[in-house]
């Protein structure tokens, strides 16, 4: 097998899977997706969405004081009604902070409506503030609730969805100022909240209930956060959204899968749960010596399914005259990896080191390959930390993996440029044994031996170069860093790919041609991806001319083949892939020239010119 033989194999086959998975996968999970948010929307028209109220999700048997589940969604017809209406509908707190703003509804004591501020729905910066949280009634409805849940034969009032609590004064919650909200059932017990925020999105909980009756009462802390209707979800196999934990193992449930088991239940010591979407999560931090009995559910009223992840703790008996106290901590804002933790050093230790979390950093999906995934953010965001723009960590990241892979890269190069040495001698093997294939290729093989050849040296780089593909497309996927972040130009969004088209000149034709069917997604070719395909081009013009017509064909269509596919891509990764040619075209030319073995790039590329004016 010649060295050329090797490159191709290794370039059709990375090639074949990044085709199958953009076009068979991801093309089609986007349609998908387009008709499931068509059909939400035309659902939410003419079905009513359902509101909640804090009900025992299971009766208890007899003779079991202890509650299966916590309170869960009951769900009841309603008119959807805006955001702002729900929000006007109920007396609430303020949320003010530098990085959260929204409300607590006094009625239910829900934290039921917040919006991210630092991040927006487009690059456009005066575009309205992503929603996490909205209230009940609304089209989206999902919130985090807290309280109190009693044993069997406990008779007492607890407050539910239906509560209307008094705040202690008026002021507003900040990082500065908790706030405290009150609610007396009248029989004896009296329920005090204090609520406090942090800077970043950390809200603390602290539940008190005092007795004053003529008996002692037994009641169960617990935590939930509800959402009613499907999310819209990304459709990618590489990105997990949904329902997720660390309950005695990491614990991830697609939305489609919980529906499919409606009810899991767990047992577990120092566990989270929440909700993630692909930049976005909410959840639950109970304290890490709590035991906890916790559960991911899925309810179907009508069309609407409603998802929970709640949890219980042990029971708290309140004695007559005395004061029982629940801790409870709530995640609600956007998965940051120095906020959420990915790095103990770094500066990125976050609440997974602050508050001593089991693995909080798995809420932002690395992947399988996370130990080339994690380290690959590190790089970026260190870089980025110095000069401001993750386009130019892109662009230094890459420089260090080409020198970190430079002994290999070396060999293979050098290997290369033997390749292309022993080329006459090659070819005179085909002139003497022209029907003999098994002489020309033990005679073959003895060249190499003697020569110190290694045939297969050659497919290496492309080798090396596909696992640092994928790390780097999995962190402009699913990081928020790379969520927005500029480069230079007309690149405003790194995790998006090229604005620009060649179809429409570059924007002077006034028309979209992604949007023709059938072969309208293939219709999108920008500057970069046009950048890339060249670099790319003069990468194949630097080795020797494949004697075998096919290997010719499969060279020559190459460059122009992956820069249709990679057109679709992010424009970071086009941009890493354009820089890494560049210097794989500089280190092979240096290495060639090093070797004694003429670079005949521009010799080649003025033949390919030739032949196309003969």
């Amino acid at each position: 097998m010649t060295d050329n033989r090797n490159t191709i194999l290794a370039v059709i086959l990375s090639g074949l899977v990044l085709i199958a998975w953009q076009y068979f996968y991801n093309v089609p999970a986007m349609e998908k997706q387009r008709a499931q948010q068509q059909a939400q929307a035309e659902l939410q028209k003419t079905n009513p969405q359902p509101t909640a109220s804090a009900t025992p999700g299971a009766t208890p048997q007899a003779g079991n004081t202890t509650p299966t589940t916590a309170p869960g969604a009951t769900q009841q017809a309603q008119p959807t009604v805006s955001r702002d209406t729900a929000i006007a509908a109920s007396p609430r707190v303020k949320i003010d902070t530098p990085r959260l703003v929204g409300s607590i509804s006094l009625k239910g004591g829900r934290i039921d409506d917040l919006a991210l501020l630092q991040f927006r729905e487009t690059v456009d910066p005066k575009s309205p503030p992503i929603i996490l949280y909205s209230p009940s009634g609304t089209a989206e409805p999902y919130y985090a609730e807290f309280g109190w849940v009693a044993a069997t034969g406990v008779t007492s009032k607890m407050p539910d969805a239906q509560t209307v609590w008094q705040q202690d004064g008026n002021g507003s919650l900040t990082p500065t100022t908790p706030v405290v909200l009150k609610w007396d059932n009248g029989e004896g017990l009296s329920f005090r909240r204090t609520i406090a925020i942090d800077d970043h999105y950390l809200f603390t909980v602290k539940d008190d209930v005092s007795n004053v009756g003529n008996s002692p009462v037994t009641l169960y802390p617990f935590a939930l956060i509800s959402r009613h209707g499907t999310p819209q979800v990304s459709g990618y196999y590489i990105l997990h959204e949904g329902l997720i934990g660390y309950l005695d193992g990491l614990q991830e449930y697609a939305y489609k899968k919980i529906d499919e088991a409606k009810s899991v239940s767990f047992k577990a010591t120092n566990g989270w749960l929440g909700m993630t979407d692909k930049y976005w999560a909410s959840a639950l931090l109970p304290d890490t010596s709590a035991q906890l009995q916790a559960r991911f559910s899925s309810n179907l009223t009508g069309n609407v399914h409603t998802y929970q992840t709640d949890y219980l703790l042990d029971p708290v008996t309140v004695a007559i005259g005395g004061t029982a106290t629940a801790n409870a901590r709530l995640f609600a804002g956007a998965k940051e990896a120095g906020v959420v933790g990915v790095f103990p050093f770094a500066g990125l230790g976050g609440y997974n080191k602050e508050l001593g979390l089991n693995h909080f950093d798995l809420l932002i999906d690395w992947g399988w390959f996370y130990f080339i995934t994690k380290p690959m953010f590190l790089g970026l965001d260190f870089f980025y930390r110095f000069f401001g723009n993750f386009g130019i960590s892109i662009l230094l990241v890459t420089v260090i993996v080409k020198l970190l892979f430079f002994p290999l890269a070396n060999k293979s190069y050098a290997s290369m440029a033997k390749m292309k040495s022993i080329q006459p001698q090659l070819q005179a093997l085909k002139e003497r044994y022209p029907d003999d294939k098994v002489k020309q290729q033990q005679e073959m093989m003895e060249i190499y031996r003697k020569e110190k050849i290694n045939p297969v040296a050659g497919c290496l780089p492309v080798v090396i170069q596909i696992p640092v593909f994928f790390s780097l497309y999995k962190v402009l996927f699913v990081t928020i860093e790379m969520r927005h972040a500029p480069f230079f130009g007309w690149i405003k969004d790194l995790s998006a790919p090229d604005p620009t088209n060649l179809f429409t000149l570059f924007g002077l034709i006034p028309f979209d041609p992604t949007q023709l069917p059938l072969f309208g997604h293939y219709l999108a070719l920008g500057i970069w991806p046009i950048i890339m395909g060249i670099t790319m081009w003069f990468q194949m013009k630097l080795n020797p001319t494949p004697p075998d017509p096919t290997q010719q064909l499969i060279f020559n269509w190459m460059p122009l083949i992956f820069t249709f596919m990679l057109a679709g891509f992010p424009a970071g990764l086009v941009i890493y892939w354009a820089w890494n040619n560049t210097l794989s075209v500089l280190q092979q030319s240096f290495i060639m020239r090093r070797n004694g073995v003429k670079v005949e790039l521009f010799d080649n590329l003025k033949a390919t010119f030739a032949k196309k004016a003969t």
